[in-house]
């Protein structure tokens, strides 16, 4: 019985011996994987793990950077390729279980490109948007999309300070005309200015001042009707 005990347990450690050694660990040649992906890099107990290059052939992209467990996790670059041609960048920055998570650096097919801070595979959190217009967007995110305080600068100069929600204005906040020299300090709605006051602001320095000031208001309490009109949005 003893001796056919050991043979059992020697038979046990032998086969454990050659299933770890039949899996990857370490730095290996390029793997060719199901879908015509291809891996070269580093692995543990089977599973990609460490530094490596994998190639997505269905979308065409490559991914060199830090794995875990199997996925893209830490920090790396996500590169596109166009037939011939140099392969562009796409995302650059932290990942974690196989998302862009963390800061990062997001590169669009249009030409703009967004630098901040991301949460599962989304935008969100503080961040700074350069779009094809021209125009900078800097301030808070949620779910790829603006959400909370930030400012909006356009090409031209103007911009607008505030709240935003679902990607719109929205709350209270400035619009600063400054080709016209004229600011609007209000209250938006869904993307739209639903009550303010429309003030001049250094009107004569502008490029293109109107040239007829701002008529005065003639209601008792301008500063009550605009809270109640505020209050009123809300409802």
């Amino acid at each position: 019985p003893v001796a056919k005990q050991m043979s059992n347990t020697l038979g046990m450690t032998r086969s454990l011996l050659a299933e770890t050694r039949a899996k990857r660990n370490g730095i290996r040649e390029t793997q060719y994987l199901p879908g015509g992906d291809t891996y070269s890099g580093e692995w543990a107990n089977d599973q990609r793990h460490g530094k490596g290059t994998c190639f997505y052939k269905a979308s065409g992209t490559t991914y060199e950077g830090d794995w875990r467990n199997h996925k893209r996790d830490g920090f790396g670059v996500l590169l596109q390729h166009a037939g011939t041609s140099k392969a562009k960048k796409i995302y650059s920055g932290n990942w974690v279980n196989d998302k862009r998570h963390g800061r990062g650096v997001q590169y669009f097919e249009t030409g703009e490109h967004y630098e901040g801070e991301w949460a599962e595979d989304q935008r969100s959190g503080w961040g700074r948007m350069h779009y094809a217009d021209g125009a900078i967007y800097e301030g808070e995110w949620l779910d790829d999309k603006r959400h909370g305080l930030g400012l909006l600068l356009l090409a031209n100069g103007n911009r607008y300070e505030g709240g935003w929600a679902d990607d719109n204005k929205h709350g209270d906040g400035k619009f600063f005309y400054l080709d016209k020299g004229q600011c609007y300090c209000g209250t938006w709605n869904k993307g739209t200015a639903k009550c303010g006051e429309l003030v001049d602001l250094d009107r004569a320095a502008a490029p293109n001042g109107t040239p007829i000031p701002i008529p005065q208001l003639g209601l008792k309490d301008p500063a009550g009707v605009l809270a109640a009109a505020a209050k009123a949005l809300d409802q």
